[in-house]
């Protein structure tokens, strides 16, 4: 590896790792939250949406924008709209506007859809250039900062320290490395690829759909990220409410969650290298479902907050190798990163409103059967990762 690329790749880490801590405080901090906008769970849901829509916006966009500009572009205007968004969050809590921290998630969305996007591509042409596996520790440093945000939020829950200074301390602290990160970033990247990707311009974007191996991937990588997706949003107000723990214990559990995704994403590479995608895949929705259900039926938070163990080792590494499957092609790589990391993110768009809305009828432990349901689904669709470059090239379109 070069010196250029082992700089590129220690500037998307780095990025990625003050992004988690920007996700996983505000995860941590949203018991606070709720109790000081002073609103149920159901409506908290609805806070949540702008999270979600902000999330499909920048997905959305992030593909033509790093058509046009290339990755680094996308993850700089990704960067100033997470510091925003954090910002305004923090705002809006501080004077209890439900409003104002609805706008702020979706600025903060919205920037973590178009760095995310772009992210995976870069983190798949690093793959291409090294030779070897990327993406899963690049998630891992997501991961590692989530368990530091989370640590940051437990400590800070515990004092009542105010939301507000929390979250824009974050905001400062997200930038900074922004700023460092970006300069790391070479030009062009998803740019050149896009432009050599198949049929022209926006068309492409939609045309890779038409690979039905690729529809199969993108059902796996929605199921794994809403089982991710389904803690980041709702797993500290799960124990608050279905165990009747503390705040502090709720973001605990949180912390106990990220800790094993992390402990996953950075040892998982040897694994990978030696079974293959499919059999990681399919034993990891197995593990996180099985430790779903234990949380579901647990009589007792402490077996609960143990079985959250299973749930993050089997989420870990559920979303960065289906995405890198997903870019192991020799046509068309880039819009196919961005095709399946779309499918990711409506997760992130149906997930916390669908979850709100059903807890307020049966409870957020209930509730969790849907995403149980979804890594059944992945377990058992997990061979679609399996046909290999060269075979997928000449895989078949889906038929119409």
């Amino acid at each position: 590896m070069d010196a250029a690329t082992r700089r590129r790749r220690a500037a998307l880490f780095l990025f990625m790792l003050a992004a988690g801590t920007g996700m996983a405080s505000w995860v941590a901090r949203t018991p606070a939250v709720r109790d000081g906008l002073d609103v149920s769970t159901g409506a908290m849901g609805l806070v949540l949406f702008g999270l979600s829509t902000g999330s499909m916006a920048g997905v959305t966009a992030s593909g033509p924008l790093v058509r046009r500009y290339g990755a680094r572009a996308a993850i700089a205007f990704g960067a100033a709209l997470i510091v925003a968004g954090l910002l305004v969050v923090a705002a809006g809590t501080a004077f209890a506007l439900a409003g104002g921290v609805f706008c702020g998630l979706a600025l903060f969305g919205g920037g973590m859809g178009l760095a995310e996007v772009a992210f995976n591509i870069e983190g798949a042409d690093v793959e291409r250039v090294i030779g070897r596996p990327v993406l899963p520790v690049l998630h891992g440093c997501f991961s590692m900062g989530t368990v530091a945000g989370a640590l940051l939020g437990m400590a800070l829950t515990a004092v009542a320290f105010p939301v507000g200074w929390h979250l824009g301390a974050v905001s400062v602290l997200v930038g900074t490395a922004a700023l460092v990160a970006v300069r790391a970033i070479p030009h062009g990247t998803g740019k050149e690829a896009a432009g050599a990707a198949g049929p022209g311009g926006r068309s492409g974007q939609f045309a890779v759909w038409r690979d039905r191996r690729l529809v199969l991937i993108g059902v796996i990588v929605l199921a794994m990220a809403f089982a991710e997706g389904a803690a980041n949003d709702w797993l500290p107000l799960l124990m608050v409410d279905g165990y009747e723990v503390s705040a502090t214990a709720g973001s605990l559990t949180f912390l106990v969650f990220a800790a094993s995704m992390t402990f996953g994403r950075f040892t998982g590479g040897p694994f990978l290298e030696r079974f293959g995608p499919v059999k990681v895949v399919r034993i990891s929705a197995v593990l996180a479902a099985l430790g779903l259900a234990v949380v579901i039926v647990s009589p007792s938070p402490v077996m609960a907050g143990t079985a959250t163990v299973l749930w993050g080792l089997g989420a870990s590494l559920g979303f960065p190798v289906t995405v890198s499957a997903a870019g192991d092609h020799p046509r068309d790589a880039a819009a196919r990163v961005a095709a399946v990391s779309t499918a990711g993110y409506v997760a992130f768009l149906v997930g916390p409103p669908a979850l709100g809305f059903l807890a307020d009828h049966v409870g957020l432990r209930l509730t969790m059967t849907v995403v149980l349901a979804l890594l059944i689904v992945a377990s058992t669709l997990a061979g679609a990762l399996g046909t290999g470059r060269d075979a997928d090239a000449e895989a078949e379109p889906v038929t119409t």
